[in-house]
């Protein structure tokens, strides 16, 4: 398959409930009924929304409603056939709609140009990401960060994370920025290194990268910025205290960034290594209000690109 697609992501509250049960339940119970090709929920470290309450799992008394983030892609048709019952659910959360490029099957030969963010759904299956984050930095491309899966489906099928069990199956997904001819050399090596290849390809723009200005927002309604676990702890707050709409911060496990070595953190170390991606949507009138935050932050090092997302909800 080589289509287009939609990829829609939902933030909302660790704690929210929709008729009686819990929501990230929902969501995933809605997207596997309609058998989408991949969805997952990821649970974030810090954030907060509309109403501006923090949650972070830096302290005890604000993590006991940690912020989650769940993606599904598939068709267009298919994930217009789900919006109404996602729509139906009441929640004080964010629904968004992104256009994007489904591969999946064999991998044949593309063309792209320009800034691209490559997205790759796997399940953790021992020693995966971590090859598909080495093929990444050995084509050049400029950095990747793997987000782990609490719950989601896989080519329609469920699969939850257990309390016991390795959990090899529950799926991850792998961000990637670079340009678009370094992705496009990858893909054919990724297609044969993965059992069943799932990735979308999205067109973005990149602001900020090492400090170097590149650009500055236009129109664009969502900001994602790559850093240090210092940097996310830093923007956030700044942004709630200038009255952002909202931001949602999920910590890498694995990835690296540039000419850096691939690398994640371990249960001995006092300081966290690993990326954290920090997701800012409000309206293309407020995201420069925002990058100016985020610019003055990264003036020596991190990464801020920018996409045109459409709010369902």
């Amino acid at each position: 398959m080589n289509d287009d697609c939609l990829k829609l992501t939902a933030y909302f509250g660790e704690r929210d409930r929709a008729h009686s049960r819990w929501l990230a339940d929902a969501f995933i119970d809605i997207y596997a009924r309609h058998e989408l090709e991949t969805s997952l929920v990821m649970r974030g470290v810090e954030g907060f929304g509309a109403k501006q309450h923090l949650h972070t799992d830096r302290l005890l008394t604000l993590s006991e409603d940690l912020p989650l983030v769940s993606v599904a892609v598939d068709t267009r048709e298919r994930i217009e056939a789900v919006l109404p019952a996602v729509q139906a659910l009441a929640f004080d959360g964010l629904v968004t709609l992104e256009r994007a490029r489904l591969l999946s099957g064999r991998i044949e030969p593309v063309a792209l140009e320009g800034p691209t963010k490559l997205t790759v759904y796997v399940g953790r299956h021992e020693g995966v990401h971590e090859a598909v984050v080495e093929l990444l930095q050995r084509h050049g491309v400029a950095g990747a960060t793997v987000l782990l899966g609490v719950d989601g489906t896989a080519h329609g099928e469920r699969r939850r994370a257990r309390f016991f069990g390795a959990n090899a199956q529950v799926p991850l997904m792998i961000i990637s920025v670079g340009d678009g001819a370094q992705i496009a050399a990858a893909l054919p090596e990724l297609g044969a290194l993965l059992e069943r290849p799932l990735l979308t390809l999205e067109r973005i723009q990149i602001y900020k990268r090492d400090g170097e200005r590149l650009g500055v927002p236009e129109g664009r309604n969502k900001l994602m910025v790559y850093g240090s676990a210092a940097l996310a702890d830093t923007l956030v707050l700044r942004l709630r205290r200038a009255g952002a709409a909202g931001a949602t911060c999920m910590r890498g496990v694995w990835g690296y960034h540039g000419d850096h070595a691939p690398h994640g953190d371990s249960f001995w170390q006092l300081r966290r290594r690993a990326a954290v991606v920090t997701v800012i949507v409000d309206t293309a009138e407020r995201i420069p209000d925002w990058f100016a935050i985020a610019d003055e932050l990264t003036a020596e090092s991190g990464l801020v690109t920018g996409e045109v997302v459409r709010s369902a909800r």
